[in-house]
């Protein structure tokens, strides 16, 4: 392009402004999407043909940018006076079964690996073989012996349970 950039800025400044602010509603995210367009159109302006329709040019690329920022927004964390008092049960034991993750993390490390893997992710022997390293055989024999430490370890709650339901029969 012939003419220098600040020429184009005067020109069609107010209008790419306008575009922003219509997409974005006054503030500052309407002003940095009309600053990201002129940087944009900075460096591609020496490529520009010399024929070309500045003003919808610029239109064009603020239109783009104001989209970026409307992408980046919904990105954003929202900020809040409280949160809710909601804990995630992703990933988390269940507290009241603390002893049964405490026995599990008492294992030894293959058996616990096996354990999680198979019973807890539900992923097939050859699959935990596979990330464990071994074969499905291996991985199989480990998961049933960790099964049964933590049955041998929680032995009396299934026999306090067990007495409990005798006592409730008829």
């Amino acid at each position: 392009m012939q003419q220098p950039f600040d020429h184009a800025v005067d020109a069609h400044g107010a209008v790419v402004l306008r575009v922003c602010r219509a997409v974005l509603g006054p503030g500052p995210d309407a002003d940095d999407a009309w600053s990201e367009t002129f940087l944009s159109a900075l460096r591609a302006w020496p490529d520009l043909a010399e024929d070309a329709d500045v003003r919808a040019w610029l239109v064009t690329i603020a239109h783009r940018r104001a989209i970026d920022v409307t992408r980046a927004r919904a990105r954003r964390a929202v900020p809040t006076e409280q949160l809710p008092e909601r804990p995630s049960s992703w990933g988390n034991p269940d507290v009241a079964d603390e002893e049964l993750w405490t026995a599990l993390a008492a294992l030894p490390h293959k058996q616990r690996l096996c354990v999680a893997y198979h019973h807890v992710a539900g992923l097939p022997h050859a699959e935990v073989a596979a990330l464990l390293g071994g074969t499905p055989a291996a991985a199989r024999r480990a998961a049933s012996d960790g099964v049964a430490a933590l049955r041998r370890a929680l032995a009396h709650r299934v026999d306090g349970l067990h007495r409990t339901e005798e006592r409730t029969r008829p």
